[in-house]
């Protein structure tokens, strides 16, 4: 990598707005890259959390095109926010834990400069990440999302299970009465389908997760399919509102006969890996699993 790390000449950074503690990380990781020669930019809305004049940008996906290395500070939730408004950028992203559990961040604020110095001498990996396309017509209007994590498709607030009908290229898997639907990538295993009772899949797997959650038939379990799968979900319930999230984030009603069409995206995101760390590490980590070593 240490072709591709003499390369970053221009840094961005992100951070989540409402997390204020961002703020003293954020000067600190300006100080270390303009000691290093290398010039910073931010979005808008970052730009207000730092004590010095920065070269901004109105958005993510501009911030990305002009950067050779993103500094994203937050938690899981503001890395997912920023890899859908990047999706189709190959800015390798390198994600600073601030809060919350963090499956998708590299390393904690307290690290940061250590975390540079690996980064400038080419101590890193780059993971490439699929991302999930969901498509489909509401009211004879196209819409398309994009999602790191997963796409769910679930009841609102009614305390009633809603019924889907799931097909896998062309080929009906099986109807669902349940409080929803997961479809997660292999980097979304480890969130809401985790949860649900779904399995851990590696990263590097070409696997969709379809995960029911809260099933009324106790059979129903995690089915793993092909990345390159087309999977279809048709809503079959009339009566009860049905929500479908992106990542959590970005809700679509959906009405009584409405298809959602889930495949694989032609865009993904890198994410930096610094050496040393593993997704089997992160686990153990994460999760506080224990035990002897074999």
């Amino acid at each position: 990598m240490k072709k591709l790390s003499k390369s970053i000449r221009k840094v961005g950074l992100i951070a989540n707005p409402e997390k204020s503690h961002c703020q003293e990380s954020l000067d600190q990781a300006i100080q270390l890259v303009l000691a290093s020669g290398r010039q910073v930019m931010t979005d808008i809305m970052t730009a207000k959390m730092v004590s010095c004049p920065l070269q901004t940008c109105p958005d993510f996906a501009s911030l990305a095109r002009r950067s050779d290395l993103l500094l994203v500070f937050g938690g899981d939730g503001t890395m997912l926010r920023v890899a859908r408004e990047i999706s189709g950028q190959l800015t390798p992203i390198l994600g600073i834990k601030v809060g919350g559990l963090g499956f998708l961040t590299a390393v904690t604020a307290d690290r940061l400069k250590d975390a540079l110095q690996s980064v400038w001498k080419g101590n890193y990996q780059l993971e490439s990440r699929s991302m999930i396309e969901a498509k489909g017509i509401i009211q004879d209007e196209p819409f398309t999302q994009i999602a790191l994590n997963d796409i769910v498709i679930a009841r609102s607030a009614a305390s009633r299970l809603i019924e889907l009908e799931v097909s896998v290229d062309g080929e009906i898997l099986t109807r669902y009465r349940c409080d929803g639907l997961i479809v997660s990538s292999p980097t979304g295993s480890t969130a809401y389908s985790l949860a649900a009772g779904g399995a851990i899949v590696c990263p590097a797997a070409h696997v969709f997760a379809i995960t029911p959650i809260c099933p009324h038939t106790l059979s129903n379990r995690s089915i793993i399919v092909s990345l390159n799968s087309n999977v279809q979900v048709k809503v079959l319930s009339h009566k009860l509102e049905t929500i479908m999230t992106a990542d959590g984030q970005v809700p679509i009603n959906l009405t009584a006969g409405a298809i959602v069409s889930l495949h694989r995206s032609r865009h993904r995101i890198r994410l930096i890996q610094l050496s040393g760390n593993s997704f089997f590490d992160t686990l153990r980590k994460k999760l506080s699993w224990s035990g002897s070593n074999l």
